[in-house]
């Protein structure tokens, strides 16, 4: 077992990080897994269906249904019409849907406002879509997928697999934009046999004009930085990572391959996937469209895997020599991202196929839908072959194609056993182990190292990065002597790091001639983070501030602009000339106080943060972010005094320390230059020993908790939620495994005794 560093909160960060996370919280319930939601809509036409299909095959326009009814909640005027590809059919009464909540009118349900709906056309055992999705979201970001009963006018339509859209507001909450390119990468007539433009990412020359056919746009603009990325990862691969975040592609290549999902990439019409480019340039994978997952579809793109055995032994390596996918031969040539791709597809193998979770996950689904299965009057299979099919192959069905259906353990115990026998798999992979920092509570610019056993390796890496969505940079570890390392060869790499900013995301990475290794294994989906800590408490701190101000204090000239409070701990007055506050970290010394500021001892003192220096008193030259940022109290020698980082804050409540002037900070009704006053039933994060090990984080499936220092004498372990209500409790001796995968998405607060720690749940 690994020795995980210590992911460690600052103490400057609240227990309430946003009421948006808080909100979040709520709306996953939309696409819980062990629910079938209920969908009834209601069109005023009787004839709904023929305009429907009419639309399907003309302009494709939505039709507005009166109404629909999602779970009891009522919404009028919605957007309707017809998707999908083979899937659909004229003649069948069961026919996916994309139902848009505000085509006509601005309304959505639990923040969503696209639901897409899948019919289960080419599935036997119902579960292929949410089960590989579930899989998927381990390791990279994906849409949450779950099961939802149809019903139109009434009549019940059946039971449907309801995915996540990948909409602008997906990659908005997931990847930090949305006004950026962003590319659809599925034939816009759709793809089928004979079909020959395909987005394979070829490089086609620098005329748009022969992309457009294999892309479809999704922005306003974009064709070119496509261009771009062809070229680069046909003609430059060296320098691709400059416009590929190359891990979630080596992440999607190796999900594909494992699983055997040939409708994908590495299937034979190289589809079902988007790309976004971030505000760092670099285009992001999204895979899309897992119906016929685990083995359902046969193409290879070079040949016909006409049995499950076929699929079963499928190459981990295939199109490596393939010029009609770049994305796997060109990428897979670099011997760094090669070993990173046989590390990522071990990983999926180990976490999910060996230890057959998947198969008791598939189970869970199909316990929960197991009723509904059998009254959806439109099934495309038999109830007796969606009750064989997640053991057993079917032959035929009432759905596209009628061909046999591989049974899914049939298919992934069988593939699991070839993976794992082939060389690449049964090579000793590195070991990584003990990662240690020579200062784990560091100050902002500290410069620390970062140390961990590294065997069975010809090099290791530090994965590193200082901003939410950046990417991560990768600098070697060496075992030398000379990096605080340790003696020369003991197999202890180190790296030194600085502190440059409020927290910093990490991993480490090794590799020998065969495969590599990451800590944590999910990385870069997963990592360490290390914030920066605070300075102790002193005489002078920022007492309370409030970001979003509409009512609640005015400033001398009569406006209501964001204000911070400091207090003065001490028993003297304290001159504050030439001190200095500051939202940036790369400029500490960004607004100083002028020349006869004083702050009475046990005495308070606003400044008006509003970025208007014009006025009279203390005005900073920058306003507060209400979306949250890390504000700084610095002395003349440009020392941090106090420190404190937030996120996203609430109209007219203020964020301040309780106990007044020394306690940790939290939202609390404004107490405008007076002693800060709280009520909560929460509990504080707290920076004292013992410390929590909480790993991973975020968790999926289960996380640890690891208790560190002597002194802690209660073992009671409480979770609570965001509204502060206790969700588990257990007792601990050193460490406890939770498992949470009946648990909403999320943020979580560990307890135990007088330490906490934050959970993310995904």
């Amino acid at each position: 077992m690994l020795n995980h560093p210590p992911i460690k909160m600052k103490k400057s960060l609240t227990l309430i990080l946003s009421l948006l996370i808080t909100l979040n919280l709520f709306s996953q319930s939309f696409y819980d897994e062990n629910t079938i939601q209920t969908i009834r809509i209601t069109f005023t036409q009787s004839n709904w269906d023929q305009l429907l299909d009419a639309e399907k095959a003309g302009a494709g326009n939505y039709i507005m249904a009166q109404s629909i009814n999602i779970n009891g909640v009522l919404l009028d005027s919605v957007g309707v019409k017809y998707k999908g590809n083979s899937t659909y059919n004229a003649n069948q009464v069961k026919n996916p849907f994309h139902i848009e909540l505000d085509t006509y009118k601005d309304q959505n349900y639990q923040s969503y406002t696209d639901i897409k709906l899948s019919n289960v056309a080419k599935d036997p055992s119902f579960i292929r879509e949410v089960l590989s999705y579930n899989i998927l979201r381990q390791y990279m970001v994906a849409p949450k997928s779950n099961f939802t009963n149809v019903y139109v006018n009434g009549n019940l339509i059946g039971l449907y697999v309801s995915s996540e859209s990948v909409s602008k507001k997906f990659v908005d909450s997931n990847f930090y934009s949305k006004t950026n390119t962003f590319i659809k990468c599925n034939p816009p007539a759709g793809a089928g046999p004979g079909s020959t433009n395909l987005p394979n990412l070829v490089y086609k020359g620098q005329d748009s004009t022969q992309y457009y056919t294999a892309y479809e746009l999704n922005s306003t603009h974009g064709w070119q930085d496509l261009i771009n990325l062809c070229d680069t990862l046909n003609n430059n691969v060296n320098s691709v990572e400059a416009v590929l975040d190359v891990d979630k592609a080596l992440w999607m290549l190796a999900f594909d391959n494992v699983l055997v999902n040939l409708d994908s990439y590495i299937g034979g019409f190289a589809q079902n996937y988007y790309l976004y480019k971030d505000d760092h340039g670099r285009f992001l994978s999204v895979v899309w469209d897992l119906n016929e997952s685990f083995g359902t579809f046969s193409s290879t793109g070079t040949s016909t895997l006409s049995s499950t055995t076929a699929k079963q032994q499928m190459s981990h390596l295939l199109h490596l020599t393939d010029t009609n996918y770049p994305l796997v031969r060109k990428l897979l040539s670099i011997p760094m991202y090669k070993r990173m791709y046989l590390a990522h597809i071990k990983t999926i193998l180990l976490e999910n196929f060996s230890n057959n979770s998947y198969f008791t996950k598939g189970q869970a689904y199909q316990a929960t839908i197991s009723a509904a299965v059998q009254a959806d009057p439109n099934k495309f299979f038999t109830y007796a072959n969606f009750t064989a099919n997640i053991n057993t192959d079917v032959t035929g069905g009432g759905g596209p194609g009628g061909s046999s259906t591989p049974g899914i353990t049939n298919l992934m115990n069988g593939r699991k056993t070839y993976l794992l026998a082939q060389a690449d798999f049964t090579a000793t992979e590195p070991s990584i182990s003990n990662i240690n920092l020579s200062n784990s509570a560091p100050l902002l610019n500290d410069q620390f190292t970062i140390r961990a056993s590294v065997t069975n390796s010809n090099s290791a890496y530090l994965g590193y990065r200082r901003a939410l969505g950046a990417p991560f940079q990768r600098i070697q570890m060496f075992d030398d002597g000379l990096h605080n390392d340790g003696a020369a060869n003991d197999n202890v790499f180190g790296v030194d790091v600085i502190m440059s900013d409020i927290f910093m995301q990490y991993y480490i990475y090794a590799e020998n001639n065969t495969i590599g290794k990451f800590s944590p294994v999910r990385a870069e989906h997963e990592y360490y983070t290390l914030n920066v800590s605070s300075p102790p408490i002193g005489n002078l701190v920022i007492n309370e501030f409030m970001a979003s101000n509409s009512t609640t204090a005015a400033d001398p000239n009569g406006q209501f602009d964001d204000w911070i409070e400091l207090y003065n701990n001490g028993n003297t007055d304290i001159d504050l000339n030439n001190f200095s506050l500051s939202d940036e970290s790369a400029n500490l010394m960004k607004w100083k106080f002028p020349a006869g500021a004083i702050i009475n001892a046990k005495g308070y003192l606003i400044v008006w943060a509003d970025n208007d220096t014009t006025q009279s008193g203390y005005h900073a030259n920058f306003k507060l972010s209400a979306s949250g940022e890390t504000l700084f109290l610095v002395d003349t020698a440009g020392t941090i005094l106090d420190q404190i980082s937030y996120s996203t804050q609430i109209t007219d409540t203020s964020f301040g320390r309780y106990a007044n002037g020394t306690g940790n900070f939290q939202f609390m009704p404004p107490t405008f230059n007076a002693e800060n006053m709280l009520t909560t039933g929460l509990p504080t994060i707290t920076s004292e020993k013992p410390q929590l090990l909480v790993y991973p984080n975020p968790a999926h499936d289960s996380f640890t908790i690891k208790v560190s220092g002597s002194s802690l004498l209660e073992r009671n372990v409480s979770i609570y939620n965001l509204y502060g209500s206790i969700v588990y409790q257990d007792n601990i001796d050193q460490e406890l495994t939770i498992p949470i995968l009946n648990w909403a998405p999320g943020m979580y607060i560990a307890k135990v005794g007088n330490s906490t720690s934050k959970i993310i749940i995904r």
